[in-house]
């Protein structure tokens, strides 16, 4: 049977041990991609709207600069560690099981924050050191959702339409941290971090209920326990695993080289800009939802278009080298950046320009990159190696903003744009070839 048919009345177990309803495969698999929007959506909503209330948390807690900086940072150092150990978990566990205990269990840390680890403006806060395990904790088990969202996304879409599919899922990442950054503060100012963590809290626990709802196996993979466009076993001998797969640990290492670029952006733009053109807030914050809304439409177009071409590695290698070009050209741009005065209006407008192209370019290829790493390793490891690509990837998130500060008291803003354009020629060098048919 394959995806184009429906299942009928037989119901297969599904993973966790759910029954599997009757459906229709084609419908039933957009489903299947909203609920791996809505988990990572939600779990966005926490990991970007929280820092988004830093002033709130710094006033309500009492927290020092510091303490504050440890507290937010802990949340995406849970990412980053719990990530590859949550993707082998999904292999083994399938995608259904691990979804529901990340979610139920992130909805069920958060609302325990509401209740106890909310500051009462008659007592004491918490601690800042309970803040930061709790942050965390968030963290730890929200790493969970990733790899197993993306699992089930992979299992529910065919070859042809995967690349769009993950691209889709992939903006629900920086959908959802917007969402938690435009509403949280707000939140947070009128009803207290209690109404914080209990925003969050609802957002996981109601998406846990359509996943227990709607999630389990794809009549294909249920019946034959196979799974389309994995890489089928070389030999008798037992089959090898994504860790020990040179292709994918190329494809990670790659996929960390170029998030460098994209983090500078996103991490350093606005500080660039006042520094560098003197631009006002407005003219700042414009540049960045440009970067924001133009990566969201690239992405979008560059699933669709590899899913029509099937040139998803030719694909990764142009956007590595489009990318060296414009931060290349960035950083010529800026080569007399020490100079007292602040560059024309023209050169102004073409610095502004390449920033966010670079930035446009640098962010477009996720959804790509995230489709061919679990192509490689094939659907029974595909949690495994998403995990591990994330866990290159927050890597980066993680390294890029402690080295910019260096990088930019050594050599300018010209060092900087140069450092990461070569970062990108470094992912050109490291994304396997196409494979020849």
């Amino acid at each position: 049977m394959t995806h184009a048919q429906s299942v009928s009345a037989a119901p297969a177990p599904a993973s966790g041990g759910h029954p599997r309803p009757s459906i229709d495969a084609p419908s039933h698999r957009w489903k299947i991609l909203g609920l791996g929007v809505a988990a990572n959506a939600s779990f966005a909503a926490a990991l970007t709207g929280l820092p988004a209330t830093a002033v709130f948390l710094r006033s309500d807690y009492r927290l020092e600069t510091t303490e504050l900086g440890l507290a937010i940072g802990a949340m995406g150092l849970g990412v980053a560690v719990s990530e590859l150990p949550w993707g082998l978990v999904t292999d083994r566990w399938g995608d259904r099981r691990v979804m529901l205990a990340g979610l139920g269990l992130t909805g069920t840390v958060l609302a325990l924050m509401a209740l106890f680890l909310s500051p009462d403006a008659a007592g004491t806060p918490p601690s800042a050191l309970m803040l930061g395990f709790a942050f965390l904790l968030v963290g730890l088990i929200g790493g969970s959702l990733n790899g197993s969202s993306g699992r089930a996304v992979m299992a529910w879409f065919r070859e042809g339409d995967r690349g769009f599919a993950m691209s889709i899922r992939q903006m629900a990442l920086p959908a959802g941290g917007a969402a938690g950054a435009l509403a949280l503060p707000a939140i947070a100012e009128h009803a207290g971090f209690r109404g914080v963590y209990g925003t969050l809290a609802a957002l996981c626990l109601v998406t846990t209920a359509f996943v227990w709802l709607w999630l389990h196996e794809p009549p294909a993979a249920a019946e034959d326990g196979t799974e389309a466009g994995a890489r089928p076993a070389t030999g008798p001998g037992p089959e090898r695993g994504p860790l020990r797969d040179g292709q994918v640990w190329l494809m990670v290492l790659g996929l960390g080289a170029l998030c460098l670029p994209q983090v500078a952006v996103v991490t350093f733009a606005a500080v660039f800009l006042n520094d560098l053109g003197r631009l006002g807030t407005t003219a700042i914050s414009a540049a960045i939802v440009a970067v924001q809304v133009g990566a969201a439409l690239a992405r979008l177009w560059s699933g669709r278009h590899t899913d029509r071409h099937r040139n998803r590695r030719p694909f990764l290698k142009a956007c590595a080298l489009l990318t060296a070009a414009i931060y290349g050209a960035l950083a010529l741009l800026v080569l007399p950046d020490s100079a007292p005065a602040s560059p024309g209006p023209g050169l102004t407008a073409a610095i502004v320009a390449a920033l966010v192209a670079g930035g446009i370019v640098a962010s477009s290829w996720h959804g790509i990159a995230f489709t061919e790493l679990a192509t490689i390793a094939g659907l029974r490891h595909t949690g495994t190696a998403l995990g591990l690509g994330n866990s290159f990837a927050f890597g980066a998130y993680f390294l890029a903003p402690l080295a910019i500060p260096h990088i930019l008291d050594l050599g300018g803003w010209t060092a900087v744009w140069l450092a990461a354009a070569l970062a990108a020629v470094a992912a050109f060098a490291l994304f396997p070839r196409a494979v020849r048919t």
